[in-house]
């Protein structure tokens, strides 16, 4: 039996964890996992261990919704006392480097006056060494930079952290991404394996094209009880949509939150992919509808809901390259996202404002994008402008109109846009729910409040079509598809702010004969 091709099943899932936690950029990314590790997830555990009923019941409470309260109940609070003593014992290396961050900082804060700075390298903590430079900017204030590509052969990356769980999706809605590591449990398939292992690969091509039993057994080292678990997960012919590939023309499918999927005969492209694995609902396309091969995967930025490791993964063999913006280079808020995604084994190309990625057929267009990172320096962010199948489409995610003239020139440059695709969630979280680790030095909250999240109003939204001259506009769902919870953790209502500017701007795109549509679940457009 085990010689026998197998398929996955189309509702399979993967949850990628480092430290038990779902993985994403800042808990993978050495320096930013290192801090996340020591201020966000210690802590919350500590927290927890305190007093597990107080976090059950907030994680219940609507009103908390996307706290930092973790949903584990509390006859398995014995198995989190035992995860965060592992954590204290064997991420020892990682906690020293976050403290020697600090310290670092206080260093440079000290004794960085605007002369020269070489005195103050030998007194830098000797996890740093090798690691750091020190700077001015041109206003004489000192920063910390950190050589990344170096970080990531330090101590403080360690890929025994990463492991992924192998399950198939129910519908139930997993528990929030942020506050809540993941135990063992009896309908998953625990494997203590770093995300670019190989046997993933071989996994994931079984979509397509098949595999046996047996090559995953052997390639993941199972026993018998782990090969029995990952045969439930498969199946004896493939499960794919007949309709995923098109003959002629062009098509545009809308997969949920800012998810898209542009194909003609002779390519396939995808925006920030994040793809639901329940082939049962009828409401949204799943796995089953990707294409088999995807030219281009475009990321806009690295927020959690972007740049989404669990689709990325199952991507893996079956992708051109993956275009990421490029970062700043040693921010502490702007770790690479070219350097993260070629460390779980995927082929990147980083781009900077205004570069041309061709396509059969086409070309990609990074082009810039403002706000939504609480005016945080980070540089790793992109809108795209793509040129298939006779049209151009503006894919401007989260970014903002706070300044209109921007859009000017990216129509002097790709020429007008005939369908924008942009996100107004005009309210967002504040600085300190994505950033808090991250900062060296407390914010007042007043002040993390005054520095949110958030993408375009009504009125941005409407100087961004404006300038580009778009001829249509969509506005793709803000978290409100009910199978984004564990990641998008929002909750609306017809008084919400986001959905009261988006009827706003649906109103003056009316008023001026302008095609548009507030986006939810699925959509498909074809000429």
């Amino acid at each position: 039996m085990s010689e026998e091709f197998r398929y996955l099943h189309p509702n399979f899932i993967i949850e990628p964890l480092v430290d038990g936690f779902y993985a994403w950029h800042h808990t993978v990314a050495p320096v930013q996992a290192s801090l996340n590790l020591a201020k966000l997830q210690v802590p919350m555990l500590e927290s927890y261990l305190q007093n597990p009923q107080v976090h059950v019941a907030a994680s219940s409470n609507p009103a908390l919704r996307g706290g930092f309260f973790v949903n584990i109940p509390e006859d398995r609070a014995g198995e989190v006392k035992d995860l965060l003593s592992r954590i204290k014992t064997e991420r020892a290396s990682m906690l020293r480097f976050a403290s020697a961050i600090a310290e670092a900082e206080e260093i440079l804060r000290q004794g960085a006056t605007g002369f020269g700075l070489d005195a103050l390298y030998p007194k830098l903590p000797t996890e740093l060494s090798g690691l750091v430079e020190l700077a001015y900017d041109t206003s004489n204030q000192p920063t910390l930079r950190f050589i990344e590509p170096a970080a990531y052969m330090s101590p403080a990356y360690l890929e025994d952290r990463q492991s992924v769980q192998l399950s198939l999706e129910t519908g139930v809605e997993r528990p929030f991404i942020l506050s809540t590591p993941r135990l063992p449990s009896e309908t998953v398939l625990d494997l203590p394996i770093p995300f670019r292992h190989e046997g993933l690969s071989e996994l994931f091509r079984a979509r397509i094209h098949g595999t046996t039993l047996g090559a995953l057994r052997e390639a993941f080292e199972l026993d018998d009880a782990g090969a029995a678990r990952l045969d439930s997960m498969l199946i004896d012919a493939p499960d794919l949509a007949p309709d995923r590939h098109i003959d002629s023309g062009a098509r545009i499918r809308y997969f949920g939150h800012a998810c898209l999927v542009m194909q003609t005969p002779e390519a396939a492209l995808v925006t920030d992919p994040f793809i639901n694995g329940d082939s049962t609902a009828t409401d949204r396309y799943t796995y089953r509808d990707l294409p088999d091969y995807i030219d281009v995967v475009m990321i806009t930025h690295g927020h959690q809901d972007h740049i989404v490791l669990e689709t990325l993964l199952q991507l893996r063999g079956r992708v051109g390259t993956v275009v990421v913006p490029r970062s700043s280079r040693g921010n502490l808020c702007d770790p690479s996202l070219a350097l993260y995604l070629e460390r779980v084994g995927l082929p990147v190309t980083e781009v900077d404002d205004f570069a041309e990625v061709e396509f059969p057929g086409g070309k990609v267009t990074a082009t810039p994008f403002l706000g939504e990172h609480a005016d945080l320096d980070i540089r790793a962010k992109s809108t795209y402008c793509v040129r298939i199948g006779g049209k151009t489409l503006f894919v401007g995610a989260d970014s903002s109109g706070i300044d209109p003239g921007l859009y000017r020139y990216m129509r002097e440059h790709v020429g007008e846009v005939d369908i924008a695709f942009l996100g107004m969630e005009c309210a967002g979280a504040p600085l300190t729910w994505l950033y808090q680790a991250l900062l060296t030095r407390p914010v007042t909250k007043k002040m993390s409040d005054s520095r949110t999240l958030s993408g375009s109003n009504a009125a941005q939204a409407a100087a961004i079509m404006e300038e580009l001259g778009a001829h249509e506009a969509c506005i793709y769902a803000m978290g409100e598809e009910s199978w984004l919870g564990h990641v998008m953790a929002t909750s609306y209502n017809e008084d919400s702010y986001q959905l009261q500017q988006i009827d706003e701007f649906l109103s003056w795109c009316g008023d001026r004969g302008i095609p548009a549509e507030h986006l939810y679940g699925q959509r498909e457009w074809r000429w």
